[in-house]
């Protein structure tokens, strides 16, 4: 396949990156422990742990689980919000010769039963303020071991006692639960002092995570990422930010990790890509307490912020995000879902660094394309593809397509997952025959080789025969000074088979149904325009932040 875009890469951006340079993502993490281990690995409430303490905690751990007698590749559920448990566990369960299954903390019972099931999960280590939700279904599991974490762990007896007197009494965060036979986060440690660790062997194509997909197209499904995807995902995203880093490779940069760790975006771009360069990530547990998020911001002098739409969207209208010092902010990377040009524009007005948009899934570890980190003006696309990675844009028969025509958007390269766990029908399904994994988006690249999204296939909206799709329609409604954030679906319509319906959070109280008519009359050619509007104080959202059309569907809104 002719990589044309290459042409279009920053000089310092090499066209392949040598992807397996470690044999496991153990490697790459126990080099940076060696390498980095007085530097400042995690923050989190006001206490810092080193790279030398992650690799000896996450050492005493893994001896843990191995006295267990787990077998080489059992699967360890995590099921935390960003506390500083989170890293030093992942690094155990990996190092001891495991798979971690991420788990969003958030689940109900229905969904947490099913993913434990699905997974095979043996073990979960879970924050107590979720574990009423696991007593719930614990006897429907295999799990075999249990182990009950409090915020307070890792910050010191006085402290820690502190911040857990005031999550469990002052807050009341903590459901009353009772899971006999787990065993204490902190006993545990104190357990794991006469149990020895064993280095493991472990293989590029051993499993380390099972990353759940959100089960937007059905049941939710455990995309299987390799050591070797990782490995490759992490080194591919540090050889494209490189530019960015010119002059400073040498001194410790500092992380934003707000969004959550069991995602896959944090995950690669913000704890394993930190660690590859020896940076600190700020742990952000809510980042949902905007007030106490810039409390955290005022506090750092940050380097590198990757983050949602919605969560740069909700910074800069809380009126104390002006006063923030940005003059150490060199990247910006936005992900997840589609950056609008009216948060992008306004974020760089405000912070002096331009988002650059990438785009990924849980399938590909997650990073598959990128715009170029030295840009600065909004581009409305997802930029081109990483070092090693192909993008092609394929009909509905899998025949590649022209470019400037849109169609389905398929990736090939070493990020990409081996297929979905004990589902090889459901992976039959993704996969072309030679390798690309169909993603399910619909874009557009052009002769330079960025692509846009114009939308998931199903998002699309058929009016009276002609394609509307939602992003489009987001993306200028977002421009309106009085709309703080919007949503559009589909919706049945005796006429035109379809009409666009549009939800809006109002940003100006005063704004009205009238008002935001003659602008989409302004904006839209006839069938694209919103035939009914209606004002919500709030649309549904993933924990990571990503606007749920599927939920505003379902609900016959």
């Amino acid at each position: 396949m002719d990589k044309f875009w290459l042409k279009s890469y920053p000089k310092e951006v090499p066209a392949e990156v040598q992807v397996d340079q470690y044999q496991s993502l153990v490697a790459l993490l126990e080099d940076s422990f060696r390498r980095f281990a007085t530097r400042k690995a995690y923050a989190c409430m006001g206490k810092t742990i080193t790279y030398r303490e992650v690799d000896q905690i996450s050492q005493r751990i893994a001896g843990w689980l191995q006295s267990k007698g787990l077998a080489k590749g059992a699967r360890v559920a995590i099921m935390m919000p960003n506390v500083l448990h989170y890293p030093v566990i992942m690094a155990a369960v990996l190092r001891a010769g495991y798979t971690v299954v991420n788990v969003n903390p958030l689940y109900t019972p229905r969904e947490l039963e099913h993913q434990l099931n699905d997974s095979g999960a043996e073990a979960i280590f879970i924050l107590e303020n979720f574990a009423s939700t696991l007593q719930q279904v614990m006897s429907k599991t295999g799990l075999r071991h249990v182990v009950v974490a409090s915020m307070g762990d890792l910050h010191g007896f006085l402290k820690g006692s502190l911040i857990n007197f005031v999550v469990r009494s002052v807050k009341k965060m903590v459901p009353a639960f009772s899971l006999p036979g787990s065993v204490r986060f902190n006993a545990m440690l104190s357990e794991a002092q006469q149990a020895s660790f064993k280095p493991v062997s472990i293989s590029a194509t051993d499993v380390a995570f099972l990353q759940y997909t959100g089960g937007t197209t059905g049941v939710s499904k455990g995309a299987t990422l390799q050591h070797r995807n990782i490995v490759a995902n992490v080194l591919q995203v540090d050889a494209w930010l490189a530019p960015a880093l010119k002059g400073h490779e040498n001194d410790p940069q500092i992380f934003v990790c707000a969004l959550p760790l069991y995602h896959i975006f944090a995950l690669t771009a913000c704890s394993l890509l930190g660690t590859r360069i020896g940076a600190m990530n700020l742990l952000i547990p809510n980042p949902r307490d905007i007030p106490g998020f810039i409390k955290e911001l005022r506090q750092t002098r940050v380097n590198i912020f990757p983050a949602v739409n919605t969560l740069y969207n909700g910074l800069m209208n809380h009126p104390d995000f002006a006063s923030l010092d940005f003059s150490g902010l060199k990247i910006s990377i936005g992900g997840g879902m589609a950056v609008q040009r009216a948060v992008a524009e306004r974020w760089f007005k405000m912070t002096g660094c331009a988002i650059i948009e990438g785009y990924g899934l849980s399938e590909t570890s997650p990073v598959a394309s990128c715009n170029p980190p030295d840009s600065t003006e909004y581009t409305g696309t997802i930029g081109l593809p990483l070092p090693n990675t192909e993008l092609a844009i394929l009909d509905d028969d899998g025949n590649r397509l022209p470019l400037g025509h849109a169609g389905e958007i398929a990736i090939r390269g070493p990020q990409v997952m081996a297929g979905y766990w004990n589902r090889p029908e459901e992976t039959e399904k993704v996969m072309t025959p030679d390798g690309f994994f169909k993603t399910g988006d619909v874009g557009i690249m052009d002769f330079r080789g960025y692509t846009q999204i114009v939308d998931r296939k199903k998002d699309m909206i058929l009016v009276s025969g002609f394609n509307v799709y939602p992003n489009e329609i987001e993306e200028v409604v977002m421009q309106h000074p009085g709309v703080l954030e919007c949503a559009c679906i589909g919706v049945p319509d005796a006429n035109s088979g379809e009409a666009v319906k549009l939800f809006v959070v109002k940003k100006d109280p005063n704004l009205t149904v009238d008002q935001m008519m003659d602008y989409c009359k302004q904006q839209f050619t006839g069938y694209k325009k919103p035939k009914y509007i209606e004002f919500r104080m709030e649309l549904p959202k993933t924990n990571v932040g990503k606007i749920l059309r599927r939920e505003l569907r379902d609900k016959k809104a």
